[in-house]
C-alpha cells in the first residue's frame, strides 16, 4: 500500500481489527522474510567515506576523539556508524508502516529518565537522528546491535540469536497490548518503575533483579547535587566547572557553532521562547553561573556540545543543563524532514512523541549560524552499558526483552500499534528474519571495522592516541 493510500486510511478512523488486517495486508508487498534480507551492493558507499564527510561538519579537534572512541571494539564502532547503517538500510525491502524512528536504535541508547513529575521511567534517551520513517528501520538496528554485543561479550552466534529473539518476541507481544488500548491510557502508558520491578520479579532471574536495582538506585542519585563536585569545583569566584581539557574546557572562542550562538542572548532568547510558559518562568529564576564545552557519547563526539551551570537560591540549588548542537539527521536522505524549521525542533519533536513524559527543560532553539537542543544534564538520568560493570552475559537475556518493550512503547507512541502488530503477527516469521539479519549485518560490522581500523594505521582516517 503507498503511503498515500495508508495516510487516506488512517483518516477513516478505522476499527482495530480494521487496522490489524491492513498491517497483515502490507505484508504483501514487503514479504516478513524479506526482513533478513542483507546483500553487500558492488557500489556500497563504504564507512570511511561516510566518515571523513561527517569529520568536514564537526569541530575538527575532536574528531580524532571520536575516531579513538570508534576504534575500542567492533561494538563502539557500530554505535559511531549509523550514517554507514542508514545507507544500507536504504537499499533493503522495507514495509511502509511510519513511527517516530530513533534513527540510532541500539542496545546502549537505552535507559533511565525522569519525568515531570520526577517519577523515575525507561526507555529510549538518545534522539540525534530521530525522524519519521519505516518502523523495521530501528528494528533492524536495534537487533543487529544485540547480536555485535553478544560477540563483544565472548558469546556465541546461537547466544546472539536467543538475544535477538528476546526482543523480536517481546517487541510483538506488547504491540498487540497497545493495539487494543484507548488513545489516552496509550499516551499515559510509562515503563515505569513499578512495572519494571513488577515485570522482574515474575520473569527476571536474580541476576537481572539485582542489576536492575542497582541500575535504579544510581539513578536515582544523579542529581544536581550529585554533581557538585564532580563536575564542578569551589574558586576564588565561586562554584565553577571544572577545566579538563580536551574533554571539559572553557575555550575563549570557537568558530565551530554553539559557543558563539546559543552562550548569547540570540541563542538563549530562542530556546527560552521555546518553553512553556510556567518553565520559562521557572528558568529564569535561576542565574547563569558558568559554561563549558564537553565532550559526549561516541557518534556525537565533535558536535558542539555545552554544559551550562546555574544556582536558584544558592549554591545549594544547582542546576546544570545540557546544550547540544542538532544537525541533519543521519536518515534526511531517505526520509522527508522538511516539516521542522531546524533541527532542535526535530530532535524535541521526537523527544516528546517517543518519551511521552520529557524532560521539564527540553527546548530548542535557532540562530543564523546553528541549531541546538537543551535538556537537564543526569537528573534522574541513567543509561546502559555493554561488559564491564554494565550488562553481562546473564542479564543480557532479561535486558533483551525489556529493550523489545521499551522499543514497542515508542513505536506505538508514535505510529499505529494496531497496524505494527497486524504486520509482525503472532508467529516467529519476524523473529527469523531478524535473527538472519543481524548475523548478516554483524559480519558485515566487522568488514567495516577491520577497514577502519586499516585506515587509521595508513593515517588515512585520524585517531587519538590518548586514552579518551
Amino acid at each position: 500500500m503507498s503511503s498515500k493510500l495508508y495516510a487516506s486510511f488512517l483518516k477513516k478512523n478505522p476499527s482495530p481489527q480494521e487496522r490489524l488486517s491492513l498491517g497483515k495486508s502490507i505484508r504483501k508487498e514487503v514479504d516478513r522474510s524479506s526482513l533478513g534480507q542483507f546483500t553487500e551492493v558492488s557500489k556500497r558507499q563504504g564507512p570511511i567515506e561516510i566518515l571523513l564527510a561527517q569529520a568536514k561538519t564537526r569541530i575538527p579537534e575532536y574528531v580524532p576523539i571520536r575516531h579513538a572512541r570508534m576504534a575500542a571494539d567492533p561494538f563502539a564502532f557500530f554505535r559511531g556508524g549509523a550514517a554507514t547503517m542508514a545507507h544500507d538500510l536504504a537499499k533493503l525491502p522495507s514495509p511502509s508502516i511510519q513511527v517516530q524512528l530513533c534513527g540510532d536504535m541500539h542496545v546502549s541508547n537505552f535507559g533511565f529518565f525522569s519525568t515531570t513529575e520526577h517519577q523515575l521511567v525507561f526507555g529510549i534517551n538518545d534522539f540525534d537522528e530521530t525522524l519519521p520513517g519505516n518502523f523495521d528501520w530501528d528494528l533492524k538496528r536495534l537487533t543487529a546491535s544485540a547480536m555485535i554485543a553478544s560477540k563483544l561479550l565472548g558469546q556465541d552466534q546461537a547466544y546472539g540469536e536467543d538475544i535477538v529473539r528476546n526482543i523480536s518476541r517481546t517487541y510483538r507481544n506488547y504491540l498487540h497490548q497497545y493495539a487494543s488500548m484507548p488513545y489516552i491510557d496509550l499516551k499515559r502508558s510509562y515503563i515505569d518503575e513499578k512495572s519494571l520491578t513488577s515485570v522482574a520479579a515474575k520473569n527476571a532471574n536474580a541476576a537481572s533483579q539485582k542489576y536492575l536495582k542497582g541500575l535504579l538506585d544510581k539513578a536515582r542519585k544523579n542529581s544536581g547535587h550529585g554533581m557538585l563536585g564532580k563536575l564542578t569545583e569551589l574558586s576564588s569566584e565561586g562554584i565553577r566547572l571544572i577545566n579538563n581539557p580536551p574533554l571539559i574546557e572553557h575555550p575563549e572562542f570557537s568558530p565551530h557553532g554553539i559557543r558563539i550562538t546559543v552562550l548569547n542572548d540570540e541563542g538563549l532568547n530562542s530556546y527560552i521562547q521555546s518553553l512553556a510558559s510556567d518553565r520559562r518562568h521557572l528558568l529564569e529564576r535561576y542565574k547563569w553561573i558558568d559554561w563549558a564545552r564537553k565532550v559526549v557519547g561516541v557518534g556525537s563526539v565533535g558536535t558542539a556540545c555545552w554544559v551550562m551551570y546555574f544556582e536558584g537560591l544558592d549554591a545549594n540549588d544547582p542546576l546544570f543543563l545540557q546544550t547540544k548542537q542538532a544537525q541533519k539527521s543521519v536518515l534526511a536522505s531517505f526520509f522527508p524532514d522538511t516539516q521542522f524549521k531546524s533541527e532542535g525542533e526535530r530532535v524535541v519533536d521526537g523527544q516528546c512523541l517517543i518519551q511521552g513524559a520529557p524532560d521539564l527543560f527540553l527546548g530548542f532553539g535557532k540562530t543564523a549560524e546553528s541549531d541546538f537542543y537543551v535538556r537537564q544534564l543526569r537528573d534522574m538520568k541513567g543509561g546502559i552499558s555493554v561488559g564491564g560493570d554494565g550488562i553481562n552475559t546473564k542479564v543480557f537475556p532479561d535486558f533483551a526483552k525489556l529493550f523489545g518493550w521499551a522499543l514497542a512503547n515508542a513505536h506505538a507512541r508514535s505510529g499505529d500499534p494496531a497496524v505494527l502488530a497486524g504486520y509482525c503477527g503472532k508467529s516467529e516469521a519476524v523473529d527469523d528474519a531478524l535473527v538472519k539479519f543481524s548475523i548478516a549485518y554483524s559480519k558485515q560490522n566487522e568488514t567495516d571495522y577491520a577497514t577502519f581500523l586499516k585506515a587509521i594505521k595508513s593515517g588515512k582516517v585520524s585517531c587519538a592516541t590518548d586514552n579518551f
